[in-house]
């Protein structure tokens, strides 16, 4: 069966596609696609965290997580402070 392996950064992307056994593990499809794991906290497939030990289906793409650069919360309230492009002074009718 072929499954992918997904290492992404913010500008570039590395991927491995890969012809494994059934019964194939994560853990093993990461070790045979030969990409680097430094900095790999925790592992998806199909954007759904999984353990190393989750089965593998065909077709499955295997994310390898990074840890987050920013807070998602905070980062949306710092957006929604900025003033909007176009709008006018606040409080002027």
């Amino acid at each position: 069966m072929r499954v992918e392996v997904v290492l992404a950064w913010p500008r570039r992307f590395e991927s491995a596609m890969l012809d494994v056994a059934e019964g194939t593990t994560v853990g093993d499809a990461i070790e045979r696609s030969g990409l680097e794991t430094d900095g790999v906290v925790a592992f998806a497939v199909h954007g759904v965290r999984v353990e190393p030990d989750a089965t593998l289906r065909e077709g499955d793409r295997i994310e390898l997580l990074r840890p987050l650069q920013a807070d998602p919360k905070e980062a949306r309230r710092r957006r929604a402070a900025r003033p909007k492009p176009g709008a006018g002074p606040a409080g002027v009718d």
